[in-house]
């Protein structure tokens, strides 16, 4: 197997990965929401939920970029892997300190709005462009 074909098939690889955890991620924020939701309007115990299943995805954005780099994916999608973790430090900023937290929920907008770019930009970058 040639270099460009093996380099090929790991940017397919690390493409698809990299798509996976992005429509993974945008799952996880709508869940996110969807406990928070909970907390407010049903019984304040599902607050506890909302501050424990952030821990099973806030890596997301670490891994995406990595195969981001490994699949050599275009840079905007580097950018938006990286968007999303600092969107997701700045929802623990909120969350922690007294005054911020009118921002966490606003965020939590964009970082759903930036993870369904970042999958659509992962799918885009898998699939030929037709003319």
């Amino acid at each position: 197997m040639s270099n460009e074909t093996r380099a090929n098939k790991r940017g397919r690889v690390c493409g698809y990965i990299v798509l996976g955890l992005a429509s993974l991620f945008t799952v996880c924020v709508a869940a996110q929401i969807f406990l928070a939701g909970l907390a407010v309007f049903t019984d304040p115990s599902y607050w506890r939920h909302h501050e424990v299943f952030v821990r099973i995805f806030e890596l997301f954005p670490i891994l995406m970029l990595l195969f981001a780099f490994i699949g050599r994916s275009p840079k905007s999608l580097h950018w938006l892997s990286a968007a999303i973790f600092v969107l997701i430090c700045a929802q623990y900023f909120t969350a922690h300190v007294p005054g911020a937290g009118a921002f966490h929920p606003v965020i939590a907008a964009v970082l759903f709005w930036v993870a369904l770019l970042a999958a659509a930009k992962a799918k885009r970058s898998l699939v030929p462009q037709q003319n």
